[in-house]
């Protein structure tokens, strides 16, 4: 006989109390627990003095994070997990904490504070349409801090278009951000010349970032609004990044048809995306539709039947979609119709 499970509110109380372990991991990287603890102050007297805190204070604080599967203790001494000296050591060239800036961003969080509001509508309830507002602040500190997530997929998405063989002489960049995934198809292709286009306070992070990759004047710049510029022609390859996601389907097809015509005969559109499966819950894209619904008016994520219907309808052909490695996105090859 089947057992039936007994009713339990622990799904409840984990979920309420989740802002509480967002903070916690704030707290730590804030004091800089991790690095701290990575230098030898893992007692709670060496890290209060190394952190600027107090013994109490340090002490609730590092238990908690033991309790969370961030540091390990053995008799009074901490110690770092094998994740954390990776990716929360200051020190470390994975390190992530300055990720939470973003995730953090007064914007998403004032817009998850309204979500109520935000389900009521349909759409944000951010003033001047969320984060699609022209030079929208937020983007500087995405490209500055998102760095790290982005590297992998970056080198794996140029590797991957060599590996499928052809020349690519120039490429678009849209909405380029910090710049790395046109910079890792530069660095890979000597010839290609790289066209990264954004807000003109987002694009100085892109060409920092194209400077240290010595791309020199194969790196070029287009600042406004990629709905609004001239974007060129002739591109082998245009790079849509986590972009389209920000606006409604009519928007999205729009903008694929101008992208359409700026492309050389055997191009490919590269999309990088949140795609979720038909059920719009598995994989676990469902939180980021929600974040689409608290920071733009009509964005979403969306499936790959509606990407290949977008594209389709904006006259492209074939798509192919590709999962990324270590990452919750997958990448969308869509060939321009013969």
């Amino acid at each position: 006989m089947t057992q039936v499970p007994s009713p339990s509110p622990l799904l409840f109380f984990d979920t309420a109390f989740a802002v509480q372990r967002t903070f916690s991991l704030k707290a730590a990287i804030d004091l800089e627990v991790f690095t701290a603890i990575k230098e030898g102050h893992n007692t709670t007297p060496a890290l209060a003095d190394r952190c600027k805190a107090s013994e109490r204070g340090l002490r609730m604080l590092a238990d908690y994070l033991v309790m969370l599967g961030f540091l390990t203790k053995s008799d009074d001494a901490y110690a770092l997990t094998q994740d954390s000296e990776i990716f929360l050591v200051k020190t470390s060239p994975a390190y992530l904490g300055g990720t939470l800036e973003f995730l953090l961003s007064p914007t998403l969080f004032q817009g998850f504070c309204d979500l109520t509001e935000a389900v009521r509508k349909g759409g944000t309830t951010l003033p001047a349409q969320g984060t699609i507002a022209e030079e929208h602040p937020e983007w500087v500190t995405f490209a500055r801090a998102m760095m790290p997530m982005m590297i992998g997929p970056a080198n794996w998405l140029a590797e991957h278009l060599v590996s499928t063989g052809g020349t690519i002489n120039k490429v678009l960049d849209v909405a380029a951000g910090h710049g790395l995934y046109g910079i890792e198809i530069g660095k890979r292709f000597p010839d290609a010349e790289v066209t990264a286009v954004d807000w003109a306070n987002v694009l100085t992070v892109a060409r920092e970032n194209a400077d240290a990759a010595s791309l020199g004047d194969r790196f070029k710049t287009v600042a406004g609004s990629a709905f609004d510029v001239d974007l060129g022609e002739g591109y082998d390859v245009v790079l849509l990044t986590n972009f389209l996601h920000h606006f409604g389907i009519p928007e999205c097809e729009d903008f694929l048809r101008k992208v359409r015509s700026s492309m050389a005969q055997g191009g490919r559109v590269v999309t990088l995306e949140f795609v979720p499966n038909d059920d719009r819950v598995s994989p676990a894209s469902a939180d980021f539709a929600l974040i689409m619904l608290i920071s733009t008016p009509a964005g979403d994520a969306y499936t790959f039947k509606e990407w290949d219907a977008m594209f389709r309808n904006a006259g492209f052909g074939r798509s192919d979609i590709h999962a990324v490695p270590n990452s919750k996105e997958h990448v969308i090859i869509t060939h321009l119709s013969s």
